[in-house]
């Protein structure tokens, strides 16, 4: 930090939660006014707070740690990533995900580069690109502008194919840009999506569409649009060693449910009976899968954040721990469907 500044920039995620000390409260608006980076850098640490917070009284207490600029903002935007009020339920976890997702590339040149390997032969940016063209479907359905450069993609081609060509060609675009314009591509595009009607109205939200194989309610492709977010915050974390938390448990079992609805689809009505249970989410989170018209052969339970990286590919079914009784094939075969519907 250069001397000019005065310290103010290490006290903006301080004053962004309204969390000054005494001292400070006059000497940060007044730098403020006369310094346009310590400005600009101030109003976006505010808007992310602005999207942490949840409905009134619910917000928890700015920690000590925000004193210490961003890594505060990053752990506390981490660890709470309240919904933002402006989004109706089925939304809240996409606008969750993203907030925190933005809040860990606001790290990103203070922990690694942004050519940090993260998945497949992705980099960071590379994985931001990635959710720009897994956002687009979504995006162009709802009537958003998307992303260049023009897709290649063709009516007969398979989603799996369509997916991977609108990946690639993406990245390939964004690696000839700076990795600030494919930040703000990203950030633009997901802030148009939560700002939809159907992000905010869950009448509107309740049609179905086909997007990514699947025929799905709107509310429920952005369920799958806060499931990959978080995932590949989770991956661009353990690249740059940075711990992501996982998504609040109200979140999490929103994400759990469609993810159980999409596994019994997979099974289908003839597969062994399972009584599949899910622990770390709130409510009910019991099912039988397959049969009804057999015994139950065994069970499984699973760990919520367990069975999200397992559907999301990042769990094999050697390595998820779970609990299990009765019948091992039965088990195992729900396992291995759920291993299957991995896509990320």
């Amino acid at each position: 930090m250069s001397d000019d500044h005065d310290g103010v920039p290490e006290l903006l995620a301080a004053w962004a939660f309204g969390a000054l000390q005494p001292a400070d409260e006059k000497t940060v608006p007044l730098h403020l006014a006369g310094c346009g980076s310590c400005a600009a850098e101030a109003e976006r640490l505010r808007e992310t707070v602005r999207l942490l917070d949840g409905p009134p009284g619910t917000a928890e207490p700015a920690p000590a740690a925000l004193s210490n600029g961003s890594d505060g903002v990053l752990a506390f935007a981490l660890r709470a990533r309240s919904a933002a009020p402006r989004v109706a339920e089925h939304a809240a976890p996409y606008a969750a995900a993203v907030t925190a997702l933005g809040a860990l590339l606001r790290e990103v040149d203070g922990h690694g580069p942004w050519g940090t390997p993260v998945v497949h032969d992705w980099d960071v940016r590379d994985t931001v690109g990635h959710l720009i063209a897994a956002d687009e479907e979504l995006a162009r359905l709802l009537g958003v502008r998307t992303h260049a450069p023009p897709s290649r993609i063709t009516e007969d081609m398979r989603w799996e194919e369509a997916w991977e060509t609108r990946t690639a060609d993406v990245i390939a675009y964004e690696r000839t840009r700076a990795p600030e314009e494919t930040v703000a591509a990203w950030s633009a595009q997901t802030s148009a999506l939560l700002a939809t009607p159907e992000a905010r109205d869950a009448e509107l939200a309740a049609y179905a569409t086909r997007l990514m194989g699947v025929r799905l309610p709107v509310a429920d492709h952005f369920l799958g649009r806060a499931f990959e977010t978080w995932i590949h915050t989770d991956d661009i974390g353990r690249a740059l060693g940075l711990a992501v938390p996982p998504p609040p448990e109200v979140h999490l079992g929103q994400m759990v449910r469609l993810a159980v609805r999409m596994l019994g689809l997979a099974l289908g009505p003839a597969a062994p009976p399972v009584l599949f249970s899910v622990t770390g989410v709130e409510g009910d989170a019991r099912w039988v899968l397959g049969s009804e018209d057999e015994p139950v052969r065994g069970e499984l339970a699973l760990r919520a954040v367990d069975f999200c990286l397992l559907v999301g590919g990042r769990h094999t079914t050697a390595s998820v721990p779970r609990g299990m009784v009765g019948d091992e094939d039965a088990v195992r075969n729900v396992l291995e469907r759920a291993a299957s519907l991995a896509w990320l």
